[in-house]
């Protein structure tokens, strides 16, 4: 009787033994497994050219007295949050008296605001609406100066300005350095926790460039536009090297925002040819192509390693639930079989998480852009977000869902960017041959080699930019645009009136007279 209580208990350590055995073979196993694949994945890409490791992509140190980033002008803009190398400054101990002289506000409030020209539509800027909005403005807050008696409106609009006068012409001086490297934590264990607090004042500066050089222009200060427009793409060129995406949406939001007043100047004829070749020079330099090639694999390396820290401590996982603004894909998250999956699915699983990552950016998402033919491929960008899109909500897919950015709205940004730079140099050589001869040439094939060394075509199906000549004497020149079809030059708007890039053309052309 005794007996057969004990031979229970000791089959029954032996089944747990076996099943424990069993479980530590399998971890075993698939660690193995999935390492394997994973070094044999990156050994079969790197053989290639290809690299998956994030500080390949960490731009290297310039000398510190060189450094455009360093000065203490630019300083000013990170300053308050990040030292000079780069570490975080805790909250608590934050210099609530910093001033950063690179907030440059151009109204009280945004939403307040007075509707800005834009190029992309045909429009000029409306200075009478600045002008009339610091007036008001000075009824209740001394943020503007203001003249006693209304002025012109460039007048006005350059004196409400003149507050930033000081900083900006330190800014210019920075700005005649070679280098620029901003101090960032490349160091630092999630690479997604790496703060960029200077981008948002770049942009902003920017903004206020460009409106102080849109009324230099209607002033007749045109030296000063120009100076003041290169300045402006000297900010965008400031983080050109940095590996993140978001960096060169921001770089290519600065473009848009400086073509404005290089359109207007090109609009009325301020522009002399020698200030043409140099706007043409600095704009030829832009190749966002290249540069989303370099983020998009700068991007994939930071993923590997977002995925290594959160397998160090799985808990980490429930820190992207906050980032995630899906519906669906937060509904996934919150399933218990998948929690349960994060927090005991092997190392391996992890690698495989890496390989799927890697492995859709490498077959979808990079071929939709090619820098050697500067073209890129709407149709492969509907097929990457399909490829993301179609990944079966399983452990080992959920990163790439989770970590890869709509790439695909990404590239139609580089490719509006890239395509208002090459139609940009287009309407400045026209403008340089319009000096020349009195009036815009039949085809665009008449301006090269004299007025642009090479004549760049449609990045959206390499072919040559669509150019006419208009009844008053000015042209139309447009991209078909990420719907691949000729509308006929017709920009495509939403119901609110501002541009829709998804829909109809990506023109240039100038209000009728």
């Amino acid at each position: 009787m005794n007996e057969e209580p004990k031979s229970i208990w000791k089959r029954a350590v032996f089944v747990l033994a076996c099943f424990i055995t069993l479980i530590a073979l399998f971890y075993a196993e698939e660690n193995w497994r999935g390492k394997h694949a994973w070094e044999n994945f990156k050994r079969e890409w790197e053989a290639k050219g290809e690299k998956f490791n994030f500080a390949d992509f960490v731009p290297p140190p310039v000398p510190d007295d060189q450094n455009f980033a360093l000065t203490p002008i630019v300083f000013s803009s990170y300053g308050q949050i990040l030292t000079r190398d780069g570490k975080v400054i805790p909250q608590n101990k934050r210099d609530t008296n910093f001033v950063n002289r690179l907030k440059m506000d151009i109204v009280h409030n945004y939403e307040d605001s007075p509707k800005d020209g834009n190029w992309m539509t045909a429009k000029i800027s409306d200075l009478k609406a600045w002008r009339n909005y610091y007036r008001t403005l000075a009824a209740t807050t001394n943020e503007f100066p203001v003249a006693p008696r209304p002025q012109s409106p460039a007048d006005d609009v350059l004196l409400a300005l003149s507050k930033y006068d000081p900083a900006i012409e330190e800014l210019r001086q920075a700005g005649q350095l070679p280098d620029s490297r901003f101090p960032l934590g490349y160091d630092i264990e999630d690479p997604a926790e790496i703060l960029l607090p200077h981008l948002a004042k770049l942009k902003q500066c920017s903004l206020a460039l460009q409106l102080r050089a849109i009324a230099e222009l209607q002033n007749d200060q045109t030296e000063k536009s120009f100076n003041d427009i290169k300045l402006s793409l000297r900010l965008a060129d400031s983080v050109r090297t940095e590996p993140f995406i978001i960096t060169h949406l921001v770089r290519i939001a600065i473009l848009q925002i400086t073509l404005q007043p290089v359109y207007e100047g090109l609009a009325e004829h301020k522009w002399s040819d020698a200030q043409l070749a140099v706007l043409d020079a600095e704009l030829a330099k832009l190749n966002f192509l290249a540069d989303y090639e370099f983020s998009t694999r700068s991007e994939r390396a930071a993923h590997v390693k977002i995925v290594d820290w959160m397998e160090q401590k799985r808990s980490r996982f429930w820190d992207l639930f906050g980032m995630i603004d899906n519906d669906y894909e937060r509904s996934i998250m919150k399933s218990f079989g998948l929690s349960a999956e994060i927090y005991l699915m092997p190392r391996g699983w992890y690698y495989q998480s890496e390989i799927v990552l890697s492995d859709v950016q490498q077959r979808w998402v990079l071929p939709i852009v090619d820098d050697a033919t500067q073209t890129v491929s709407p149709e492969n960008a509907r097929k990457s977000v399909d490829a993301v899109s179609s990944l079966n909500p399983t452990a080992v897919n959920l990163f790439a869902r989770l970590l890869l950015p709509e790439l695909g709205k990404y590239a139609m940004r580089v490719a509006h960017g890239q395509n208002a730079a090459n139609m940009a140099r287009i309407a400045i050589a026209l403008e340089r041959w319009r000096l020349t001869h009195g009036s815009f040439p039949e085809t665009l094939d008449a301006l090269a080699p004299q007025f642009i060394a090479k004549l760049p075509h449609d990045v959206i199906n390499g072919q040559p930019l669509n150019y006419r000549r208009t009844s008053d004497g000015q042209f139309v020149l447009y991209s078909i645009g990420w719907n691949e079809t000729d509308d006929g030059g017709v920009v495509g708007l939403k119901k609110d009136g501002s541009v829709d890039i998804n829909q109809d053309d990506w023109v240039w052309r100038y209000p009728q007279k």
